[in-house]
């Protein structure tokens, strides 16, 4: 969908994705180690306003003006400790990569592009990762077209636990959770890629020295 259609989707809804985080998101970035955090391509802004509630200092970024007003809209009714933590922008994530080393978690959270552009971006949000932080992908899973409910219909814009991770350990990261989950839905039961990584804490110098009698 273009950003038109979504500006669209999102303005005729009150809240499309609903007010609550991701349940992977939650389970998987509940207990991390606070910091900075990107979500890329965060809708309306559900997880990224969970995170910072939680303390994290996060970025949102989308597409969408629409998601990225409601977002704003949002943010407005939360304290002003929680609203202060919190930065919004309008982008298009496939030209406007993150960059390397920047942020402690990079969320990406249900984002389905063309191949080509998706290796892209999932290469840029696992380099974005600074040492001892995490990249967390969430997503409908390609089996979910044959074995799930609901989603896109398009097998090539949809991801595999081994493809994402294998971008991710490209990109130096350590794949600590690579899998296809289920998420109970009114419709039945869908199947999403779920995949957790983590950039390693960069060797000591004494580590780096080899070792003397």
């Amino acid at each position: 969908m273009e950003a038109a259609e979504w500006d669209e989707r999102y303005r005729s809804a009150e809240l499309v994705w609903g007010s609550e985080p991701n349940l992977f998101v939650r389970q998987q970035c509940d207990a991390l180690p606070v910091g900075e955090a990107l979500d890329l391509a965060c809708g309306e802004g559900r997880n990224a306003l969970w995170l910072a509630r939680l303390g994290w200092t996060v970025t949102g970024v989308d597409y969408s003006a629409a998601a990225i007003e409601r977002a704003q809209s949002l943010t407005a009714r939360e304290p002003a400790e929680v609203a202060k933590r919190l930065t919004w922008r309008v982008a298009d994530i496939t030209r406007e990569l993150p960059p390397p080393g920047s942020v402690d978690l990079v969320l990406v959270s249900y984002l389905h592009l063309v191949p080509v552009e998706q290796e892209a971006v999932f290469a840029a949000a696992a380099a974005a990762v600074r040492p001892e932080g995490h990249l967390v992908v969430v997503g409908h899973d390609r089996r979910n077209i044959t074995e799930g409910v609901g989603g896109p219909q398009d097998a090539s814009r949809l991801h595999t636990p081994e493809r994402v991770a294998t971008v991710a350990a490209a990109a130096g990261l350590t794949v600590e959770l690579a899998e296809t989950v289920e998420r109970p839905t009114p419709a039945g039961v869908a199947l999403d890629t779920l995949v957790r990584a983590r950039r390693p804490a960069p060797s000591s110098v004494s580590d780096a020295r080899p070792a003397t009698r």
